[in-house]
């Protein structure tokens, strides 16, 4: 959850004394483990599970204080941005039944978040990236109001000296910069955790290391940001992204970001990795000490650590070593980060019950993974499958390369199995669990690839906006009926709002982003003829940098071509005839505000610029269609009276259903 009482001063002094308790508390760390202070009579699994709240169109609802205010259990925690939610279960013993432990407990506390939503008419929804959120989602305005996360904007703003710049190439390409962290709200996650003693640290972490790479390929459920179709686990890139402090200068240097894989096997000690992540990253936050952790063992009592827990909470490792206590004992975990949320309550179960199987049985068979395995490889194989799912290659411990797909099937699936085995956990639900994960990676549907052909088959009706509406819609739907992912039949446009009027929606609902542009030096005889190929009314001329400088419509061309009497040599360049200076909006100016501005000053189109770029163009076309489905949704025109389709479902269920 992460410590809230915390401080963004920058003080030297206060970080220096900060840093020197990070240090006490590494070295009380090391003489619990020389003690054998650490419980070590029981193993424990446990997990987090992150969500989205959605409105009744399927896009972000930031409605998280009015869900804290109903809510009374200390479970259920903020997150990040005002329409993300968390929930934290209690730990299990591993073994016997504790996967269907896990699955009630996640589902009871999925049907409080929703009890807790619906009286704002919202509802939850379960995907490592909201198909439907936009970059205006994430201004600081949507940051829960919390002091860890003004704190932490702050730091990683200072060190990274400017706004935050995002490359990701996928299928698309998304090419944006931010000035805060606010699109780690993005992300949501199913974390599980696995506890160790301090000997098996070194050898379990590795194996969580090995295996993060086809454990990810068969749970992918990320595969789109901001409409773009980027890798299949996106949230993969954008975390590292979103709080990356790095120049883009020191280019020369071995840097790693905060959010990293790491960059070689633990050897003997948990204290590795923390030694490693004190040295590589600066102190972000700091809070009130008052624990001398050496003091606190000579005094016989358990001590916290408070100023290592901090610190280790703000380097993101995708495989994270924590500490904590359970009663009077201190105990070591492994925190899994890598899996997303989603798609449903079973399918992370299953998620999270490959993983522990892998990670037990892998650990049994190898001593030394760097015998078998070259660091370099994991790391490799850990992007391919976020980039490729379960269409990636991976470098093997023989030595092969072997598609994803095979090898776990192949290979992985009885070893999870087995290890589960040798844990103890009930034949029936090693059966039920790993059956979907091999169902899954047979079929080829993980929630990503069911995103990726939904739109496909969506593709060329309605608008990007109403495609992803359907999208994020038909995936809260049938993420309530509970069937795993691989059984989904796709989304339909047809399970999208239409809203009744243009209330709640903004220009980037509706705007064209694929763009045909000019430079105003360019001839009005290739304007023409670029109207007539690409059947557009409109064309704006933009500079070097993807400014406005003007836009050319279809009537101002004709007059001009009904009025001259001659082309000169060399044509007439635009700027001759062009508009200078046109009128534009903001992405997220109001879609009513957009007509009316287009009323009033009596124009067709309307150029859309951020930051001084150009990114759009919402012309009266797009609102003659924008009315035409408000016609239709109004006058039952396309529902019912279509026998192609069903009638669109509520989101949310009816009172009775409800209140049953």
């Amino acid at each position: 959850m992460g410590e809230h009482n915390v401080n963004r001063e920058a003080d030297p002094a206060v970080l220096r004394a900060f840093t020197h308790h990070l240090m006490q508390d590494v070295r009380a760390l090391e003489q619990m483990i020389q003690e054998d202070l650490f419980e070590r009579d029981v193993r424990r699994v446990g997990a987090e599970q992150e969500l989205f709240m959605v409105d009744e169109r399927g896009e972000p609802s930031p409605i998280i204080e009015e869900v804290l205010e109903r809510n009374t259990d200390e479970r259920i925690v903020t997150e990040l941005t005002k329409f993300n939610v968390e929930f934290n279960m209690d730990p299990l013993v591993y073994g016997g039944d504790c996967f269907r432990q896990m699955e009630r407990a996640t589902d009871d506390l999925i049907d409080e978040v929703r009890s807790l939503v619906h009286p704002s008419d919202s509802e939850i929804c379960m995907t490592g990236i909201l198909p439907t959120a936009q970059l205006s989602d994430f201004a600081l305005d949507y940051m829960t109001e919390r002091p860890r996360y003004f704190a932490l904007n702050d730091a990683i703003s200072r060190l990274r000296g400017g706004p935050g710049q995002y490359q990701i190439r996928g299928i698309d390409e998304l090419f944006v910069k931010h000035d805060s962290i606010m699109l780690e709200g993005c992300n949501t996650s199913f974390q599980t955790h696995f506890q160790v003693t301090p000997e098996e640290f070194p050898r379990f972490y590795n194996i969580a290391q090995m295996v993060a790479a086809p454990c990810l390929a068969a749970a992918t459920n990320s595969p789109l940001l901001f409409g773009k179709r980027l890798w299949r686990e996106t949230r993969i890139a954008l975390f590292q992204q979103a709080v990356d402090t790095r120049s883009s200068n020191l280019y020369l240097r071995e840097m790693s970001p905060r959010v990293h894989f790491g960059s070689q096997w633990v050897e003997e000690s948990v204290t590795e990795i923390f030694k490693e992540d004190i040295s590589r990253f600066r102190v972000l936050l700091t809070t009130e000490l008052d624990e001398n952790p050496v003091e606190a063992l000579r005094a016989g009592d358990v001590p916290s650590l408070q100023a290592l827990q901090l610190h280790n909470g703000t380097v993101y490792r995708w495989n994270r070593a924590c500490y904590g206590i359970t009663g009077d004992k201190p105990h070591l975990r492994i925190e899994n980060r890598i899996l997303p949320s989603g798609p449903t309550v079973i399918d992370e179960i299953a998620n999270a019950a490959f993983w522990y199987g892998l990670v037990g049985q892998l650990a049994e068979e190898y001593d030394s993974v760097s015998e078998v395995m070259d660091f370099d490889d994991a790391r490799h194989n850990f992007i391919a499958a976020a980039r490729h799912g379960l269409a990636s290659q991976f470098s093997w411990i023989d030595g092969t390369k072997q598609p994803a797909h095979e090898l776990i099937t192949d290979r992985l699936l009885p070893k999870a199995a087995d290890g589960l085995r040798h844990a103890g956990v009930e034949e029936d639900d090693i059966d039920r669990y790993l059956g979907i994960i091999q169902d899954r990676v047979v079929s080829g549907q993980t929630g990503s690839e069911w995103q990726l052909q939904s739109l496909a088959r969506m593709k060329g009706v309605g608008t990007r906006s109403e495609r992803l509406g359907a999208l994020t819609r038909a995936m809260v739907k049938r993420q309530r009926r509970g069937e795993p992912v691989h059984t989904w039949d796709l989304a339909a446009l047809e399970e999208g709002y239409t809203p009744s009027e243009m209330k709640n929606t903004h220009v980037e609902d509706y705007m064209s982003t694929d763009l045909f542009t000019v430079h105003e030096e360019e001839s009005i005889e290739f304007v023409a003829r670029l109207m007539d190929w690409q059947t557009i009314r409109h064309v704006l001329v933009e500079d070097e940098h993807h400014g406005l400088v003007g836009l050319v419509s279809h009537r101002t061309l004709l007059r001009h071509l009904a009025e001259r009497e001659q082309a000169p040599k060399g044509g007439i360049p635009v700027k001759q005839i062009m508009i200078e200076d046109p009128i534009s909006v903001p992405p997220d100016m109001a879609t009513r505000e957009a007509v009316q501005l287009m009323r009033k000053h009596q124009i067709g189109a309307l150029p859309v610029v951020r930051e001084g770029q150009l990114v759009g163009i919402i012309t009266e076309s797009d609102f003659i269609e924008i009315a035409g489905n408000i016609l239709d949704d109004t006058l039952g025109i396309g529902t019912e009276a279509d026998d192609e389709h069903a009638p669109v479902e509520p989101l949310l269920d009816t009172d009775e259903e409800r209140d049953g």
